[in-house]
């Protein structure tokens, strides 16, 4: 672990607690979303049909519209997803090659 940066102030403490505890129910959010990509790794009837560019704009679209009505900017929700997405491909591959 590298060494942590001085808190510039005391309620520093608190948020950055805040942003750790976030970041664990993400991890397990992320998770979950990881054993729904496997199982369509291991249902899809072919390789070719791994990555859908059809599916992967509705998916950036819906969440757009949900990052507006939660107050999530734009400028983060869209590139995060659109990472995510990506590696969910990647690893969706994976599960479908081992079949």
């Amino acid at each position: 672990m590298t060494e942590r940066a001085p808190v510039p102030c005391p309620e520093m403490q608190e948020i950055r607690a805040q942003i750790d505890a976030l970041d664990k129910r993400l991890v397990a959010l992320l998770a979950e979303r990881q054993k729904l990509i496997a199982a369509a790794g291991e249902v899809k009837p072919s390789r070719d049909t791994v990555r859908d560019e059809a599916r992967i704009e509705e998916v950036v679209q819906l969440v757009l519209a949900e990052a507006e009505k939660s107050g999530l900017a734009r400028e983060i929700a869209e590139p995060v997803w659109r990472q995510l997405i990506e590696s969910s491909i990647a690893y969706e591959y994976g599960v479908f090659d081992k079949r």
